[in-house]
């Protein structure tokens, strides 16, 4: 069955558009002559000027420099080739329109995104450097920063799928779900069960998944069928086919808000590989947070806007407002405490620290998750560590961290052992000499594959979320992570990184030297097109 949806999959996606374009270019080179004869040449000036036009609007465009100079290469050296792909992938009507759209939502839930300037104050006062961070997170991402706020990590899937379930049953008014990926199987299928009996009892259940799912997963009447559960259900930019990097920018977030005062992200989609029902990859190491108080606003916010892109008349965001926290003087944990201690801290009621949800949009050209990770790696005084699936890193991400480690600061990233995606491995290890020569330490999770997108630093910074260090997640994709400074939560998260460490192996320089000398290649040859992955 997953060879089916593999085929389906490379035939109706952007596999095949690539190929027809490339087919295009061989014509043109081959037949050109034979077909044109001596026009032909008229043709090459015409499309040199044109290729000439294409590459002025790209050298003076907002856009990251790796995509420049990809897309440069592209029409240089295969111009019918380069200047079709290009014109498809940037000629998106519906891109503008969700733009303008989710500039309407944000403009309305503008009052309801305020920063309270008395949290802003008190942070600035214990750190000017994150208050500055926080201002930029609400100035250009428009998420504000809390406190009252708990915070739980979750260190696997079955561990969060256990409380999502707990906390589901619990629901009195609403349920919010927006899903990357949804497959049929035990997970899905407990959930479901629960989505219904929800909305028997009167609770109203949103539920919202991105399009790539009714590709392979799910049928195209799905939405349909959950309709006669009594839950309201909407695909996000639905992949049409040979038209999938038409809709480029997809809903990579993995959000769950309940009653408005509990919340859910991480990378853990519904689907039995990540909770280990299933094995896929060996086992699979994956992370989320259970947020509890103010800061569930943000994620309620975050949920309507991608809800009502396409809806007429917005979401009356008040009702789902209307929960009440009591204020609670911040507590900042400056160090990591013993795990006795970490164990009473968390099982306790009070909240820690600041807490910032943000999400990340691919159309408003701020990469908000970039800047974020740049900035933990910027201001750490003692460590970064990172737990990635992904390494496809411009130049800006490679320098931060090869800067960091000139800083004195100790740079540890886990990577998987047994990726899900070959060409994102080979990659991944096209990085790894210039990084591990600079003092970088990367390890491989050799039970499996890493899913998790993690950051810790100096006991003090931490970010989970959806977002991975790879070029569709900094700069395509919908994301959403949360920013946590001087929460306790943030020590049982390096807890866990270190824990996860001793199941790892280290990479060497050696290791690079050795491995596969094909694989090196291809991997080098990928690099080529890496933004475009």
């Amino acid at each position: 069955m997953r060879k089916i949806k593999g085929l389906w999959k490379l035939l109706f996606g952007r596999t095949t558009l690539l190929a027809v374009f490339l087919l295009l270019q061989v014509a043109m080179l081959v037949g050109g002559f034979a077909l044109l004869d001596k026009y032909v040449f008229v043709f090459n000036y015409i499309l040199g000027f044109v290729s000439l036009l294409v590459l002025l609007y790209i050298l003076n465009a907002r856009q990251n420099s790796s995509f420049k100079l990809t897309w440069l290469m592209l029409i240089i050296f295969l111009p019918l080739f380069g200047i079709s792909f290009y014109l498809f992938t940037r000629v998106q009507p519906g891109t503008r329109f969700i733009s303008r759209r989710i500039d309407q939502l944000l403009e309305q839930q503008e009052p309801y995104l305020a920063q309270d300037q008395e949290v802003l104050r008190r942070m600035e006062k214990q750190s000017p450097q994150q208050a500055g961070l926080a201002k930029y997170i609400h100035d250009y991402g428009k998420y504000p920063t809390y406190l009252n706020t708990q915070v739980t990590y979750f260190p696997l899937g079955e561990d969060k799928f256990r409380e999502l379930v707990r906390q589901l049953e619990q629901a009195k008014e609403f349920i919010f779900m927006e899903y990357f990926i949804v497959d049929k199987g035990f997970m899905w299928d407990t959930v479901l069960e629960i989505l219904t009996r929800k909305v028997r009892e009167g609770v109203e259940v949103r539920f919202m998944y991105d399009g790539t799912c009714s590709l392979t997963l799910l049928p195209p009447n799905y939405p349909q069928k959950l309709q006669q559960r009594g839950i309201n259900c909407k695909v996000f930019s639905r992949i049409l086919p040979f038209l999938s990097t038409h809709q480029n920018n997809r809903d990579h977030r993995k959000v769950v808000v309940i009653d408005g005062h509990t919340a859910f992200t991480g990378g853990i989609n519904l689907a039995d590989e990540y909770i280990n029902e299933i094995e896929r990859f060996g086992h699979w190491k994956d992370t989320a947070v259970m947020v509890k108080g103010e800061a569930v606003r943000s994620f309620t916010l975050m949920f309507l806007q991608m809800w009502d892109i396409y809806e007429s008349e917005p979401t009356p965001i008040g009702k789902y407002m209307r929960y009440e926290f009591p204020p609670r003087e911040p507590e900042l944990s400056s160090e990591c405490a013993p795990e006795d201690s970490l164990e009473n801290s968390r099982a306790s009621e009070a909240s820690g620290g600041y807490v910032i949800p943000y999400g990340d949009s691919p159309l408003d050209r701020e990469s908000v998750g970039e800047r974020v990770y740049m900035d933990i790696l910027y201001s750490a005084e003692s460590y970064v560590h990172i737990m990635t699936p992904y390494l496809i890193l411009d130049e800006e991400m490679v320098e931060s961290m090869i800067y960091a480690v000139k800083r004195g600061v100790e740079v540890k990233i886990i990577m998987p052992h047994i990726p899900d995606k070959l060409y994102a491995y080979l990659l991944a290890r096209t990085y790894y000499p210039e990084l591990i020569d600079a003092g970088v330490e990367i390890y491989e999770y050799t039970p499996g594959f890493v899913h998790a997108k993690v950051f810790t630093s100096d006991d003090k910074k931490a970010v989970v979320g959806t977002i991975n260090l790879d070029f569709r997640s900094l700069y395509l994709h919908f994301e959403d992570a949360v920013y946590m400074y001087g929460n306790p939560e943030i020590c049982v998260i390096e807890e866990d990184f270190q824990a996860t460490l001793e199941k790892c192996q280290i990479i060497t320089m050696e290791d690079c030297r050795n491995y596969n000398v094909f694989k090196k290649i291809l991997g080098r040859l990928l690099r080529l097109v890496a933004p475009l992955m």
